[in-house]
């Protein structure tokens, strides 16, 4: 079955960098678009980035210039490189894959930026 684990959050300071990882399996990794979601607390689930099997990538307005998808077929892993961190960035980050039948979420990691 479909399995999406991530890892990587933590807390850091405004202006700091943290990298997320996402595992997957279960699935054919290198045909599927994959997605980064965040959810902070009292706010809907939002899209922060997606990434196509080839490689194309698109991101939220607030997170553009800062932040970075990318993907490793190889590792069936998908990243999100996050520079200049906001306290506005605190939130639960999930990866996310979406087919035409179903919906896949990992659990979450948490990210928490002091100001």
């Amino acid at each position: 079955q479909v399995q999406l684990v991530e890892s990587g959050g933590g807390l850091v300071q405004s202006g700091g960098s943290l990298r997320l990882s996402c595992v997957a399996s279960g699935f054919i990794f290198r045909l599927r678009t994959m997605a980064w979601y965040r959810q902070a607390p009292g706010n809907q689930r939002e899209l922060v980035a997606t990434i196509t099997s080839g490689g194309g990538a698109n991101y939220v307005d607030s997170v553009k210039g800062r932040f970075t998808i990318s993907r490793d077929n190889a590792r069936n892993t998908v990243y999100l490189q996050m520079i200049s961190l906001k306290p506005e960035d605190t939130a639960t980050y999930y990866c996310n894959l979406l087919t035409r039948s179903s919906e896949y979420w990992g659990q979450g990691t948490q990210v928490t930026v002091s100001s």
